[in-house]
């Protein structure tokens, strides 16, 4: 974990959860030109503590009195106490906010208006219901995704947002207190209409009826939250700022990570936009330069490094090309108090720019870094050709010490040969704060290419598994690519819950390493449909899901697939 001492920012604590419920009322277009999904959404009062005048589906806090209503319900074999209560505060919700009514009579039959016209909105909902023989349908109401809210927020919820069936027979009416404007709307047009700026919804809104727009019907929305009572997806969003503007993210999305790191709380300080001209801070003693080479191989650029501070002198983690101006960013970000050089590996965007980072120390009056790495493969390109001053050994140290008053501050970086992108390809773990950076190993936001001879897919899978050891031995949560943001996230806590359970590192190496197995497997199954095909035959089947002006540069990871196929014992060409 990163030291307290090296954050950007002093931690605070985010606002408590409260327990609350939504839920996603839906019904089938009647309009066979529309088809598909309507969904019931309101406008919040203006006045509201909570997401003013924003559309939203009917829900709000869960009562004491929602977990005391059991006995009143109908309940699947499989659903929870918790799950129970939340569906029940979700009908009890829909009641008070709209004058819906999930239930049945004693007899069987769905509720209909002749029930609720016996009902008093603003009176106790549960005894009303005993008292008529209602039975609160919450076997009607499944999960769907599970929400917590944004840690910079005042006001924080932990909410489950359900899905259940409009009942025939009712008409929703607001109450024109809490909620205003009932209208049922598909959610491909409520997301164009948010757009147009006529529609305003919140983030967590937004997101959940992007995912809802890609079933054809209720049935089928009914049917995948039925197949277990987990979620579909789990989210606590975290915010940063893109261009100077608010920008959310979740889990899955690439920005997610580097916010976990530099902003653990949830403060929107961080801007996330894509620059060149000066190093973006990340820990107090870890800076990201990034190289003016952004292109489809590169990214936004290759990520240059620069760990240490100025009690103890700083390392530079791949140098990048050979660009003047960023190598002299480089050399005025250090303070010009480089104390070594290290390139992960050989490849043209990491280390040409190493010797001039090198003589521009010299030239300042410093020492010369020692420039540090593995040497070339035999295998390797001619435009990889890389010659360290000293070869590092797998497992070796490079430590900086120094004294900050009476402390001594020490940050230590050990060596893990890391084979398969390149021969002589490296990973640095930050020891004391649990930092992987991870060369061209591990990327966000793409998958390396693995380019035979030089590259070899089942050391590369190997060095994955490596990898996956040492973060588990270092309790490491971040990586730090050489393309990309930040990778990870803390682990999962009551203020975290939908972090991974060991860490974000871990868990992107084991989504790396089954998104490799998986396109393997394709690989394989291309062969066996074509036997007699070519790498271009099999690249239009493996790779049907890439987009084909990127078949050349797969058809190299691809080869290397076939290798390791074969060298398993599978098919021979």
């Amino acid at each position: 974990m990163v030291r307290p001492t090296q954050l950007l920012h002093a931690p605070r604590s985010p606002a408590p959860l409260r327990p609350a419920a939504t839920v996603l009322l839906l019904r089938d277009s009647a309009d066979p030109g529309h088809p598909g999904i309507e969904v019931l959404m309101t406008r919040r009062s203006m006045t509201a503590s909570f997401a003013p005048g924003a559309y939203v589906f009917p829900g709000g806090g869960i009562d004491a009195a929602d977990a005391q209503s059991h006995r009143l319900a109908q309940r699947r074999p499989s659903q929870s106490d918790l799950h129970l209560t939340q569906a029940i505060a979700a009908i009890r919700e829909s009641f008070e906010e709209l004058g819906i009514l999930l239930a049945r009579r004693s007899d069987g039959p769905h509720a209909d208006a002749t029930d609720l016209a016996r009902l008093d909105r603003k009176a106790p909902f549960a005894p009303q219901c005993e008292s008529l023989g209602l039975r609160l349908a919450a076997d009607e109401v499944f999960v769907l995704a599970h929400w917590i809210t944004d840690r910079d927020l005042p006001r924080r919820f932990d909410v489950p947002f359900l899905v259940a069936r409009m009942p025939e027979g009712q008409e929703p009416v607001a109450d024109e207190s809490e909620q205003f404007e009932p209208v049922w709307i598909r959610p491909a047009d409520a997301l164009a209409r948010h757009a147009a700026g006529d529609f305003f919804i919140i983030f967590p809104t937004i997101r959940t009826l992007e995912r809802l727009q890609a079933y054809p019907s209720v049935q089928a929305v009914l049917e995948a939250c039925a197949v277990n009572e987990q979620p579909l997806f789990t989210s606590c969003p975290r915010a940063g700022l893109m261009h100077g503007k608010e920008s959310r993210h979740m889990e899955h999305e690439s920005p997610f990570g580097e916010l976990a790191l530099v902003c653990p709380d949830g403060r929107i300080v961080h801007e996330l936009a894509w620059q060149t001209e000066r190093p973006v801070p990340l820990l107090r003693h870890v800076q990201r330069l990034t190289a003016p080479n952004p292109g489809m191989m590169t990214g936004p650029g290759t990520n240059s490094y620069v760990v240490g501070d100025p009690a103890c002198g700083h390392v530079v983690i791949d140098p990048g090309p050979d660009e003047p101006e960023h190598i002299e960013r480089l050399w005025r970000a250090t303070g010009g108090d480089i104390r070594a050089i290290v390139c992960t590996h050989s490849h043209p965007d990491h280390s040409p720019g190493a010797p001039r980072l090198q003589a521009l120390c010299t030239r300042a009056g410093s020492p010369p870094p020692p420039v540090l790495g593995l040497p070339s493969a035999s295998t390797a390109r001619t435009n990889s050709h890389f010659v360290p001053e000293r070869s590092l050994a797998d497992g070796e140290r490079i430590e900086l010490v120094g004294a900050s008053g009476e402390a001594e501050v020490r940050h230590t970086l050990q060596v893990v040969h890391t084979p398969g992108h390149a021969a002589n390809h490296l990973c640095l773990i930050l020891e004391e704060d649990g930092l992987l950076f991870s060369g061209d190993h591990i990327l966000n936001g793409s998958t390396t290419v693995i380019d035979p001879p030089d590259g070899h897919m089942g050391d590369y899978l190997d060095s994955l598994d490596k990898l996956d050891r040492l973060c588990g031995e270092y309790n490491v949560h971040f990586i730090l690519p050489a393309h990309g943001y930040v990778l990870g996230d803390h682990p999962r806590s009551a203020d975290n819950p939908s972090a991974p359970e060991h860490g974000g590192a871990r868990a992107a190496i084991a989504q790396l390493k089954a998104h490799r197995l998986a396109r393997e497997a394709k690989v394989a199954t291309a062969m066996r449909t074509r036997p007699d095909g070519t790498l271009d035959d099999w690249v239009a089947l493996a790779y049907n899901d890439v987009p084909e002006r990127l078949w050349p540069v797969a058809k190299r990871s691809m080869l290397a697939h076939v290798e390791r196929i074969q060298s398993l014992g599978g098919f021979n060409v």
